[in-house]
């Protein structure tokens, strides 16, 4: 996928990118034409021989090119990993947030089989922020439930940028309890900055739809597994990730709230420097959420971001959801909800430690 969009800390990278297409296309121009050499030699032979056969030589300067080519390569690659193996906590928030970042549409089509989608809440209407469907993950019939923020800017409004309405989560909890009916797992995927914050979501029970999420989910009896794909954001992302196992990707972001959120609650102003400061104050990286305990696994994405290799990202997505699946397939039903409740109330446990037990401690230290 070409990438047309550029982040701040990638434009070394973009400039290297310029020159190897360059070069591409000088490789690509001095190659040879094919019968080039033949007829060349036939209209020697037949002109008395002794001409020169110019299309059977190479390009010099498509040797060198290809030289230059090969060494702007390994520089790229190599100055990839370095900035991928460093990015800060509000990198990774731009990376989680990149335009051409694979969406829950674009793994459907990448990694399911006869994707059904279902509509509509019965009770208001259909919201496009939230997308569900019957449909195959491998050989595994599931129901499958993602926040969708659109590729251009009328899918992009027409979804609310990923942000549902009360309808979109009474949806999702609709279609969840269809998939319990008929025994089938259901398979989350969360990318959402929140729940849509407007006057009219509010009046159709934005809060209520999100609670009455939590509180169901925690019940179905069928296996339930989550992924973090994108942004992670509050209880927006919540409301469809009270799962068996969550997951995120590499470079996606989970949190209470924003860095821009918390950055304006904290220094009444959303900056760059405040933005960066909340993000790492908030621990919302794949990284402090697995240290935490709050996701299971982080599935590790292609050098440079699922946005350069969205086959492979799918590829390791899907693998992983079909083995968190197999092992939940065996646990019994009835057994599922209070398993999935100890999961939850195990998040921020702490141990108090008596005033003998905290000098002993620091001794140690």
């Amino acid at each position: 996928m070409a990438i047309t969009y550029t982040l701040e800390f990638e434009k070394p990278l973009a400039e290297i990118e310029g020159k190897i297409a360059a070069l591409e296309a000088v490789v690509a121009g001095g190659a040879p034409k094919v019968g080039a050499g033949a007829a060349s030699r036939d209209a020697g032979a037949g002109a008395g021989g002794g001409a020169a056969d110019d299309g059977a030589r190479p390009d010099t300067a498509a040797i060198q090119a290809t030289k230059e080519l090969g060494a702007l390569r390994k520089t790229h690659q190599q100055m990839l990993k370095k900035i991928y193996s460093g990015l800060s906590p509000w990198d990774t928030v731009r990376v989680a947030r990149h335009p051409r970042r694979p969406q829950f549409r674009d793994y459907v089509q990448m990694i399911c089989k006869d994707f059904c989608e279902l509509h509509g809440d019965r009770r208001f209407g259909d919201d496009p922020a939230l997308v569900c469907g019957f449909g195959r993950i491998g050989s595994t019939k599931c129901m499958l439930v993602g926040h969708h923020k659109g590729r251009d800017t009328n899918e992009k409004l027409a979804c609310h940028f990923g942000c549902a309405h009360p309808e979109g989560y009474r949806k999702a909890l609709l279609k969840m309890k269809l998939a319990e009916k008929f025994g089938l797992p259901i398979v989350t995927f969360v990318d959402t900055p929140g729940a849509y914050p407007g006057i009219g979501a509010e009046q159709r029970g934005q809060a209520e739809a999100i609670a009455v999420n939590l509180r169901e989910m925690a019940r179905i009896e069928t296996p339930i597994v989550s992924v973090v794909i994108g942004e992670g954001g509050s209880g927006g992302a919540l409301g469809i990730a009270v799962a068996d196992r969550v997951a995120m990707l590499e470079h996606a972001w989970y949190s209470v709230i924003s860095p821009e959120g918390c950055a304006a609650i904290l220094w009444k102003k959303a900056s760059e420097p405040t933005n960066s400061a909340a993000a790492q104050a908030l621990n919302l990286t794949a990284r402090d959420n697995k240290k935490l305990g709050i996701v299971d696994d982080v599935i590790k994405e292609p050098l440079g971001g699922a946005h350069r290799d969205p086959l492979g990202t799918a590829g390791a997505v899907e693998k992983w959801i079909t083995e968190a699946l197999t092992p939940l397939r065996r646990v019994k039903r009835s057994s599922l909800p209070a398993k999935r409740y100890n999961r939850f109330r195990r998040l921020g446990e702490f141990a108090e430690l008596s005033e003998a037990e905290m000098e002993t401690a620091r001794a140690a230290s």
